[in-house]
Protein backbone atom coordinates (compact mmCIF):
# COMPACT_ATOMS: atom_id res chain seq x y z
CA UNK A 1 0.00 0.00 0.00
CA UNK A 2 2.59 2.59 0.94
CA UNK A 3 4.41 2.08 -2.41
CA UNK A 4 0.87 2.46 -4.30
CA UNK A 5 0.42 6.02 -2.50
CA UNK A 6 4.07 6.35 -3.41
CA UNK A 7 3.14 6.50 -6.61
CA UNK A 8 0.78 8.12 -6.69
CA UNK A 9 2.09 10.89 -5.02
CA UNK A 10 5.07 11.24 -7.68
CA UNK A 11 2.43 10.98 -10.71
CA UNK A 12 -0.19 13.52 -8.83
CA UNK A 13 3.24 16.12 -8.06
CA UNK A 14 3.99 15.71 -11.61
CA UNK A 15 0.71 16.49 -12.86
CA UNK A 16 0.32 19.26 -10.79
CA UNK A 17 3.56 20.74 -11.62
CA UNK A 18 3.13 20.97 -14.99
CA UNK A 19 -0.27 22.41 -14.73
CA UNK A 20 0.57 24.94 -12.33
CA UNK A 21 4.02 25.81 -14.72
CA UNK A 22 1.65 26.62 -17.22
CA UNK A 23 -0.26 29.41 -15.94
CA UNK A 24 3.16 31.47 -14.11
CA UNK A 25 3.68 29.37 -11.13
CA UNK A 26 5.83 27.27 -8.58
CA UNK A 27 4.26 24.55 -6.93
CA UNK A 28 6.60 24.54 -3.98
CA UNK A 29 5.01 21.99 -1.71
CA UNK A 30 1.90 20.29 -0.87
CA UNK A 31 0.49 17.84 1.36
CA UNK A 32 -1.71 15.05 0.15
CA UNK A 33 -4.36 12.48 2.27
CA UNK A 34 -5.14 9.48 1.02
CA UNK A 35 -8.15 7.13 2.63
CA UNK A 36 -9.69 3.90 1.78
CA UNK A 37 -13.05 3.40 0.21
CA UNK A 38 -14.72 -0.16 -0.88
CA UNK A 39 -11.51 -1.37 -0.44
CA UNK A 40 -9.70 0.84 -2.53
CA UNK A 41 -6.43 3.31 -1.61
CA UNK A 42 -8.03 7.07 -3.22
CA UNK A 43 -6.42 10.66 -2.55
CA UNK A 44 -8.92 12.65 -0.35
CA UNK A 45 -7.74 15.73 -0.08
CA UNK A 46 -8.12 19.36 -1.38
CA UNK A 47 -5.56 21.58 -3.62
CA UNK A 48 -5.41 25.17 -2.45
CA UNK A 49 -3.45 27.61 -1.48
CA UNK A 50 -4.16 26.17 2.42
CA UNK A 51 -2.69 23.41 1.66
CA UNK A 52 -0.29 23.95 -1.05
CA UNK A 53 2.42 26.43 -0.93
CA UNK A 54 2.36 28.48 -4.57
CA UNK A 55 5.03 30.84 -5.16
CA UNK A 56 4.97 33.50 -8.49
CA UNK A 57 7.65 32.39 -11.33
CA UNK A 58 10.28 34.69 -11.39
CA UNK A 59 9.50 37.14 -8.39
CA UNK A 60 8.71 34.09 -5.44
CA UNK A 61 5.73 36.33 -4.36
CA UNK A 62 3.63 34.05 -2.43
CA UNK A 63 0.36 32.95 -3.47
CA UNK A 64 -1.05 30.72 -0.68
CA UNK A 65 -1.37 30.60 3.70
CA UNK A 66 1.85 31.83 4.01
CA UNK A 67 0.72 35.32 3.16
CA UNK A 68 -1.21 35.16 6.12
CA UNK A 69 1.57 32.80 8.33
CA UNK A 70 4.10 35.16 7.75
CA UNK A 71 1.81 38.57 7.81
CA UNK A 72 2.72 39.76 4.60
CA UNK A 73 -0.87 41.16 3.72
CA UNK A 74 -3.12 41.28 0.56
CA UNK A 75 -4.49 37.22 1.51
CA UNK A 76 -7.87 37.61 -0.04
CA UNK A 77 -5.93 39.33 -3.36
CA UNK A 78 -3.58 36.24 -3.18
CA UNK A 79 -6.49 33.84 -3.03
CA UNK A 80 -8.16 35.59 -5.67
CA UNK A 81 -5.13 35.56 -8.05
CA UNK A 82 -5.07 31.77 -7.55
CA UNK A 83 -8.42 31.45 -8.32
CA UNK A 84 -7.62 33.65 -11.64
CA UNK A 85 -5.08 31.86 -12.85
CA UNK A 86 -6.41 28.42 -12.57
CA UNK A 87 -9.95 29.57 -14.00
CA UNK A 88 -7.52 31.36 -16.57
CA UNK A 89 -5.43 30.36 -19.83
CA UNK A 90 -2.56 28.83 -19.00
CA UNK A 91 0.50 32.30 -18.48
CA UNK A 92 1.78 33.01 -22.01
CA UNK A 93 5.52 31.93 -22.85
Amino acid sequence: ELQYIRQQSHRINDVLKRYFVQRGIDLVDFKLEFGRSKGHILLGDEISPDTCRFWEQGTKRKLDKDRFRRDLGDVEAAYQEMLNRVIGAPAAR
